[in-house]
């Protein structure tokens, strides 16, 4: 009998205003999500510790 694939995977969420700032570095979380409830790419307000304020992190492959 086949083992079932698990729905939770791992992703990884990058700061899309800190590229656009040009300043070093990068602000990256990971965390995870349902495959089968979200099946587009998540984004959520985390906080950005070189820019000091929560910005928008959006899943990258």
């Amino acid at each position: 009998m086949a083992k079932k694939k698990g729905d939770r995977i791992q992703v990884i969420l990058e700061c899309t205003e800190h590229k656009k700032s040009g300043k070093p570095g990068t602000s990256r979380y990971v965390t995870t999500k349902n495959r089968k409830n979200t099946t587009g790419r998540m984004s959520l307000k985390k906080y950005n510790p070189i820019l000091r304020r929560y910005t928008i992190h959006k899943e990258i492959k």
